[in-house]
């Protein structure tokens, strides 16, 4: 193997690390094809449930049904939570009742929600009514709470001690309740009227003497979490203050669940997945196992307003129409003109989206940010404009018109620039996803910007 080969070896490894292996797909296809259920439970009990999920999706509705009908009551709860919500109902839809019981039984609260709040109200059924009362009153309770709320986010499973306890009793405690959660990550101490005033990790707990005072051993970095509290915002205070759980409590402050790092990762990674989705005027909902007409109806919408945008760009270059035909060189360079601005503009409008929705770009630093686009965009207007003019003078042989895309260049980086970031912040204080809405309306900008700076001058200068 030759040095190449030794570097190249190691990144493709990497690059293959966590991914399904097609012969596993391959081997479950096979065991459904030849019905033999003892072989593909063998073949599944070693995966975890997120790569049986990756099968399921993978292959096709009917060799799904087939699979799942074969492997029949060894489907486990945590696969449906893993499930791509698309493939999810369909799959409740083909699993037997008694089966879906057992999956959905030993699934925490807030992964029932998670499992249920999607569904159509028939299938909604079909799950709680394999609950026991009181987890079916749990999930019914955190079902209530807004959408994309911290209840809904929440698990109801909580592990709490009065704020008076010292660490021995609270190990007592925790070694005699037969329902402790399966993970958890603190004892959250209450008052006695069930205000969560501390938390104490386990680690803190298992390594202080029994007579030590729980309150002289909570975490110095407490946040509660209002019920109704965006699960976006949750994200944030997680990512910002480094949580591993906190406590969630209702109007009057009393806990009422607590939600753990592993849901809050799981929001902000589908906030990133909807902020980049909506940049590209996609659905934030849309998956790869989405129908065909789904699909495209999902894309029509943002399709259509681009369309809108670029006849407004070429409303703009048929007021020039009489220029473009007396020199063909501006209806050559017109693309680049514009293709370049609109590659500054999403460039400067990915960073502003993104800092918004991280909080780092406030009305405080606006002016500041502001500035250093503009900035960044004058120099790059200034480095690409030279390079073109260059160009320029040398493919039409007139210095003038070397001149004018140099300087249509200039202008049209820094008109990207501030739309860029200006655009995002706008539609933020409307109250707008700018996410969502950025993309036309930066686009629109460099365009009308481009062409009414580059054709307008080389009408004034050359004609």
């Amino acid at each position: 193997m030759t040095e190449t080969d030794d570097q190249i070896a190691p990144e493709t490894e990497a690059e293959e690390a966590y991914t399904l292996n097609p012969r596993t797909v391959a081997a479950a296809l096979h065991a459904v094809e030849v019905d033999d259920r003892q072989q593909l439970i063998d073949l599944m009990e070693p995966l975890h449930a997120a790569d049986i999920a990756d099968i399921l999706e993978q292959i096709n509705p009917a060799e799904r049904r087939r699979l799942i009908q074969l492997y029949d009551r060894e489907f486990d709860g945590d696969i449906l939570s893993e499930l791509d919500e698309g493939i999810r109902e369909e799959i409740i839809s083909i699993l037997r009742p008694d089966v879906l019981a057992e999956a959905v039984r030993d699934l925490e609260s807030d992964d029932i929600v998670d499992l249920v709040e999607d569904l159509d109200e028939s299938q909604q059924e079909a799950i709680l009514d394999q609950l026991e009362d009181a987890d079916r009153v749990a999930v019914e309770q955190s079902l209530s709470y807004p959408e994309y709320s911290a209840g809904r986010l929440m698990q109801r499973e909580t592990v709490f001690a009065p704020e008076h306890w010292t660490v021995g009793e609270v190990i007592d405690f925790l070694r005699n309740d037969e329902d402790l959660p399966d993970q958890f990550y603190h004892v959250i101490l209450v008052d006695p009227k069930m205000r969560p005033v501390g938390n104490v990790t386990l680690g803190k707990l298992m390594s202080s003497r029994r007579s030590v005072a729980m309150k002289d051993i909570t975490e110095e970095v407490f946040q509660v979490i209002p019920v109704t509290q965006p699960e976006s915002e949750v994200a944030y205070a997680f990512n910002q203050y480094h949580l591993i759980s906190a406590p969630v409590v209702d109007q009057d402050d009393r806990l009422v669940g607590v939600i753990t790092i592993d849901d809050a990762m799981i929001v902000l990674d589908e906030e990133h997945e909807e902020d980049i989705l909506r940049l590209a005027g996609v659905s934030d909902e849309s998956s790869i196992s989405d129908r065909v007409m789904e699909t495209a109806r999902g894309r029509a919408t943002w399709l259509f307003v681009n369309l809108l945008t670029a006849i407004l760009a070429s409303l703009v270059i048929e007021l020039f129409s009489g220029a473009i035909d007396q020199m063909v060189a501006l209806a050559v360079l017109m693309p680049i003109v514009a293709s370049m601005g609109g590659n500054a503009g999403t460039q400067t409008m990915t960073v502003a989206v993104r800092a918004i929705a991280t909080k780092d770009l406030t009305a405080q630093n606006a002016l500041r940010v502001i500035r250093r686009e503009i900035s960044v965009g004058a120099i790059n207007g200034v480095l690409f404009g030279f390079i073109m003019a260059v160009l320029a003078g040398a493919w039409f042989g007139v210095p003038m018109l070397a001149v004018v895309i140099g300087v249509a260049m200039v202008l049209t980086q820094i008109a990207a620039a501030l739309g860029g970031i200006a655009i995002p912040m706008v539609l933020d204080r409307a109250g707008i996803d700018p996410a969502l809405a950025s993309g036309p309306f930066v686009t629109t900008v460099t365009d009308v910007v481009g062409f009414f700076a580059f054709l307008g001058l080389a009408s004034a200068v050359l004609l």
